[in-house]
């Protein structure tokens, strides 16, 4: 585990480009008793082969291992540079660069720390305006505060029985609030607008978006007005916003209510009781908790033109997913239109998106291990062609 402290901390650094970053950040390295002289040839290298870049603001420079046996033990340097530096591929700045002493794959569990406090959008800001040694402990270090790790549905985030003219007026009502309550950004409201929800049945629909989420929140509008969409009736929509896997307990909730044949109670519910449903999954008549149910997609009550298929690949890479295979991977994911996650079979086997270099990185897939993508969209057959081709090819690196 990696520990923070304030003197692994330095404030307000200014640096004309990433190399002489780097070499400040190695030289505290080297200050602190992590690493031996010549450590920065090693960081430099690694930039060379591909950058540390992570999105949001955040670099993580390290070594390669053939510098491995210049660290005397394991720990980190955060360097906070309030100007930037453009540190990505595309001209991205890093506001934040976590230099990395590591002996083997240690890095891997850093990011993996870092991916539920730094894989969400917001963060960003938060870094470009760290003013103390504590402030960036915090974020680094803090987990996610317990009200925004949970779904809620508060009472202003619920319209029932209102009179709308289109299933995209929910979608904006819905939005709107949620962006009320800081739980999704621009980005967030300007996918779903440009995106139709899926439909679950009942004249209920389901909305969300792989961008701009901030934290976990749901909005609901319920009309009165007779509207339909695709030749399917509009009466309910549910718009989720999403940080982490707690997700999947309201999805298994929502799927009890079609496995079971209830979804219409959301139709007549009121604002506790929509709560008692989606949250609790206790029936409103009973308030059993249903245990065992499918899950949505194995319900097949739901109806949506898109596919779903999942695919397992190894990893041929002799030093598995570290930064430069995993950002060809999400380059080339980034192409398709599909929502694709990725799991590691050998590792936790929780599914992340493949969008995101950080949690691909934070999966510690090595050579041998085995990862499962899921796409769902049109196109999902040929983006896991195209998975499958890349990492057989090996994302880049080649293959022995």
């Amino acid at each position: 585990m990696f520990h923070l402290v304030k003197e692994n901390i330095h404030l307000n650094e200014q640096a004309t480009n990433k190399q002489e970053a780097i070499k400040k950040i190695a030289a505290a390295l080297t200050s602190a008793g992590f690493v031996e002289d010549g450590y920065v040839n090693g960081m430099l290298e690694r930039e060379e082969q591909a950058a540390t870049y992570l999105g949001i603001g955040i670099a993580i420079p390290h070594g390669t291992t053939k510098t491995r046996h210049l660290v005397k033990k394991t720990g980190v340097q955060v360097f906070c540079f309030p100007n930037g530096v453009e540190w990505g591929d595309d001209g991205e700045k890093a506001y934040l660069a976590i230099g990395i002493a590591a002996s083997s794959d240690e890095h891997l569990e850093l990011l993996r720390q870092l991916t539920h406090v730094l894989g969400e959008d917001g963060v960003e800001d938060k870094i470009k305006k760290i003013q103390t040694a504590d402030e960036a402990i915090a974020i680094l270090t803090d987990k996610v505060e317990q009200e925004d790790s949970k779904f809620t549905i508060h009472q202003d985030s619920v319209l029932l029985d209102i009179q709308a003219d289109s299933l995209a007026t929910l979608q904006a009502l819905n939005a709107s609030r949620l962006k009320q309550h800081n739980a999704v950004n621009a980005n967030f409201i300007a996918d779903v607008l440009d995106n139709k929800p899926n439909y679950l049945g009942n004249g209920i629909w389901l909305s969300d978006s792989k961008n701009g989420n901030l934290k976990n929140a749901i909005a609901i509008s319920r009309t009165v007005s007779h509207l339909s969409e695709d030749s399917k009736p509009v009466k309910l929509l549910i718009t989720m916003s999403v940080v982490d896997d707690s997700v999947a307990e309201v999805v298994h909730n929502i799927a009890s209510l079609i496995f079971r044949q209830k979804l219409n109670q959301l139709l007549t519910a009121n604002v506790e009781q929509l709560s008692q449903l989606l949250i609790s999954g206790s029936d409103i008549n009973n308030s059993e908790h249903v245990e065992s149910i499918p899950t949505l997609a194995q319900s097949n009550v739901a109806e949506s033109n898109d596919n779903e298929l999942s695919r397992e690949f190894v990893i041929h890479n002799e030093n598995g997913l570290h930064t430069r295979p995993s950002s060809v991977l999400v380059k080339l994911v980034k192409e398709f239109n599909s929502k694709i996650t990725v799991a590691n079979l050998d590792g936790k086997g929780e599914p992340v998106s493949a969008t995101s270099l950080m949690k691909i990185v934070a999966l510690g897939a090595k050579k041998g291990s085995r990862l499962k993508f899921t796409a769902i969209g049109q196109d999902a057959e040929q983006a896991l062609d195209a998975i499958g081709q890349a990492i057989a090819s090996g994302l880049g690196e080649g293959t022995e």
